[in-house]
């Protein structure tokens, strides 16, 4: 990664993630506890039409936009790609908020997994201490993330295989209790149709969910920050991105549709599910309908694989923007110093002190900071999407206003420009909608419209600064830098 030192060939070797590291960090990335947990209160919400077509608006969004974002990755594979496609093809001053921003929005989702993984815990040691637990996996995290990419790639690799293993049992089971194998008392398919199902609250339900569904996917985008030390980019970043579609088809619109068929939406489990409260996961209730012995503590390692594997592919992101950052000195120089095998090991540790931010649960309730931190999270999710969607239709304006030949990229973002706009459309409306619930009839909750709003004034404020002091301005079209010169030879 620093082109300025002479690398051994070796070293070379170990920074490389092969193509089934690739795959499963695509894989993973979208897989969490939103799954696992959020799907049951979605379906309270939304019903199960309503939860379906909620997160396949999102799923089908995250698609696109992962699609326009691999267009770029793979003509420009590069560590911390977000902060330097905003920075050449829209405005320096956007990129710096850019970076900065999803490295916020990475750091707190470390410390949201880590706060999750003391509250996981207690499902077995209840009166042990949150701040054990959050220094165990802060010392894991780091020794998975400071020797090598290669060390980082093969555990990702293991943690979001258990997940996928998981899921696909899960489906299978789900499917034949659903036509009576496993269990005597199978609903068949008359919870579509209880009550107010399938769908519950109508567009408003649908749209309360959207943010919840968002927050399941923010990850995703690890596949291409990972192009940067990827064996064949052009090749493999690709085959990482279309699997995005089918994972999210399969796993997400299949686990929705197996929970709501077999657990109505009026059932007070699903309402009340939580990462605190695994018992009444609506996989933990499956699996146990089914007869499993010991489900409850099987999906609470499940879930707690879950979390390690979010947070870690969520600090290594976090690390190569904040090289990233320093580089083109967005951030101190001091953060792109690496190790002999290429990692930023600055970048690692200063990310992971800032997470260290989940030692609050040892002075505030664990759910309570917990359900702060996901929200907080949630908006600077959005945000960066949208970013990279509006840097991705620049890009290709900028490629056909210098007249290259579009033939040179090698991977194209489908349905352009409609995906991209789609999911620009999409993650715009969640920005400005999501909330909407601080607004009623008996007045304005403030504290609702902070917690839902508190990244998008922090990302404005970061553009209006850093134009303002380096009078940055938009870059135009014809003197848009389409160079490749930014990728590090030795890393291709």
């Amino acid at each position: 990664m620093d082109s300025k030192r002479e690398i051994p060939e070796d070293s070379k070797l170990e920074r490389k993630l092969k193509p089934r590291q690739m795959n499963m960090i695509a894989i993973g990335g979208a897989i969490g506890t939103g799954l696992f947990v959020a799907t049951g209160s979605s379906i309270s919400t939304a019903g199960p039409g309503g939860t379906m077509i909620a997160y396949a608006i999102i799923g089908i969004s995250v698609y696109f936009m992962m699609t326009a974002l691999g267009e770029m990755a793979t003509y420009l594979p590069v560590a911390g790609a977000f902060e330097l496609y905003s920075k050449k093809y829209v405005d320096p001053a956007f990129g710096f908020a850019m970076g900065w921003n999803y490295w916020y929005c990475s750091t707190m989702t470390i410390a949201t997994e880590l706060v999750a993984s003391a509250i996981v815990m207690k499902f077995w040691f209840p009166d042990s201490a949150s701040a054990m637990w959050s220094s165990i996996f802060i010392v894991l995290l780091l020794c998975l993330n400071l020797f090598s990419v290669s060390i980082f790639g093969e555990s990702e690799f293991w943690f979001a295989g258990i997940k996928v293993v998981t899921i696909i049992i899960f489906l299978v089971v789900g499917v034949l209790m659903i036509f009576g194998v496993f269990s005597n008392d199978s609903p068949g398919f008359s919870n579509w149709t209880d009550g107010e199902a399938p769908f519950v609250g109508g567009p408003f339900g649908i749209f309360s969910i959207l943010m919840v569904a968002g927050f399941s996917f923010v990850g995703v985008e690890a596949t291409a920050i990972a192009a940067g030390e990827c064996v064949n980019p052009e090749k493999n970043v690709p085959k990482a991105i279309n699997s995005v579609f089918w994972r999210i088809l399969i796993f997400y619109i299949g686990a929705i549709f197996v929970v709501a068929t077999l657990i109505s939406y009026t059932d007070p489990n699903l309402l009340s599910a939580d990462v605190d409260n695994v018992a009444v996961s609506p996989f933990t209730i499956i699996f146990e309908k089914s007869g499993i012995a010991m489900a409850a503590s099987l999906m609470n390692a499940v879930i707690l694989t879950s979390i390690l594997s979010c947070g870690n592919s969520t600090l290594y992101s976090a690390s190569r923007l904040l090289y990233s950052m320093a580089i083109s000195d967005h951030a101190p120089k001091i953060f792109a110093h690496t190790s002999r095998k290429g990692v930023p090991i600055y970048a690692v540790v200063g990310t992971l002190i800032i997470a260290c931010l989940c030692f609050l649960t040892s002075f505030a309730g664990d759910s309570v900071v917990y359900t702060w931190l996901y929200n907080a999270t949630g908006l600077t999710g959005f945000l960066t999407w949208f970013g990279v969607c509006i840097c991705h239709l620049r890009f290709r304006r900028g490629f056909v206003k210098q007249g290259k030949d579009l033939s040179v990229l090698k991977y194209k973002a489908k349905l352009y420009p409609f995906g991209t706009v789609f999911s620009l459309i999409v993650s715009g409306t969640v920005i400005i909608g999501q909330g909407y619930y601080a607004f009623s009839a008996s007045g304005v909750d403030w504290y609702g419209i902070l917690v839902a709003y508190i990244g998008l004034p922090i990302m404005v404020a970061l553009y209006i600064i850093r134009k303002i002091v380096k009078k940055t301005h938009i870059v135009p079209l014809e003197e848009m830098d389409l160079s490749r010169n930014d990728i590090v030879k030795e890393d291709l």
